[in-house]
């Protein structure tokens, strides 16, 4: 393995690149070369003669500089083959896997302090023989954890109020979700939700999302939260004093008190907690797709990523954002 710098791993985050056909190396040199990330040491991993390649290719065609990958460590795990931007399948998908593993490895062995990931194409892994549903799972189980959460988070740009949203559900169909929901379920993602809402706030306010339109509608429009929810969400406000609990609220008005924080610095909860993806991701993506970073929760080390995708449409034409790849790395190194 190519050497670390040997300085204090607390000063190190370990980067892993992604898709090798997606923005992951455009986004990560953008967001290194802003003037707050200069002074950063990160471990990279992934192909050095590919991103090195990368570099060279963008440079020209993008508006914003890129960190010069001579400056910085890296893990060098080469392609077994030659990749096209825009384009992805096994190989990429295998390249990704790996990089992955070896990152995580790097902080679990305490060479780094927390790990940072650009995304992956899930078909890649698939067809790489991958059969995750995401990098979270993959990284539970690294960790032998027997779940980790999904948790947005993104700072509002007037103020200090932070958008917080756990997912009690991830990447499953939707079809899926209601049998996936039950109060052990909902109790674990509260008590997570709070934990991590207690390092910003010691009474922090959350608030549910009914599963349902209208939450059910007292069970015209749906029978989950007369029949478990409600109850449940009683229950643990009885045990939990030191929150403040709403919910579940329908989920169609539920994030208007966050969209008024974000839009206006005033304040707002500190936490959301969505029973699926999409109904959390939505409105996450709609305030803050450029500031939203994913935390991931319930491992024995921190994990961010940038809250969009692989980018495949635009990779390779030095024209992706790198806010949110930059929000990760701010917020690994506030956090981890």
């Amino acid at each position: 393995m190519p050497s670390i710098p040997s300085n204090s791993a607390e000063s190190h985050l370990a980067i892993a690149l992604g898709d090798p056909g997606g923005i992951g190396a455009e986004v990560t040199l953008k967001a290194l070369a802003q003037p707050e990330a200069r002074g950063l040491e990160p471990v990279l991993v992934g192909c050095r003669r590919w991103l090195e390649g990368q570099y060279e290719a963008l440079r020209p065609l993008s508006r914003e500089p890129l960190r010069d990958p001579a400056e910085l460590a890296m893990v060098d795990l080469p392609l077994e083959e030659p990749v096209a931007p825009g384009r992805s399948g096994p190989a990429c998908g295998d390249a990704g896997f790996r990089w992955l593993t070896a990152a995580a490895e790097l902080v679990q062995r305490g060479d780094c302090k927390a790990l940072v990931t650009a995304p992956i194409g899930k078909a890649s892994w698939y067809a790489a023989g991958h059969a995750y549903p995401g990098q979270t799972e993959r990284l539970a189980e690294l960790a032998g954890v027997a779940e980790a959460s999904m948790l947005f988070t993104a700072r509002a740009p007037q103020g200090h109020w932070r958008l917080n949203t756990l997912l009690a559900t991830t990447h499953i169909p939707l079809a899926a979700v209601p049998a996936s929901l039950d109060p052990a379920r909902l109790r674990r993602k509260l008590d997570q939700l709070l934990a991590f809402c207690q390092r910003f706030s010691p009474r922090p306010q959350l608030v549910v999302a009914g599963l349902n339109p209208h939450a059910g509608e007292a069970g015209q429009l749906g029978q989950e939260e007369e029949a478990w929810l409600n109850d449940t969400l009683s229950q643990w406000q009885a045990s939990h004093p030191e929150a403040e609990l709403l919910g579940p609220l329908p989920p169609d008005t539920c994030w208007l008190s966050a969209a008024q924080a974000w839009q206006q610095g005033s304040p707002g909860p500190d936490g959301y907690l969505a029973l699926y993806h999409d109904q959390g991701l939505i409105p996450v993506k709609l305030l803050a797709f450029d500031a939203a970073v994913n935390t991931t929760l319930g491992l024995p080390f921190l994990r961010t990523s940038p809250d969009h995708g692989t980018g495949f449409a635009i990779a390779g034409q030095g024209v992706a954002r790198a806010a949110s790849m930059a929000a990760a790395i701010s917020t690994a190194l506030e956090l981890g």
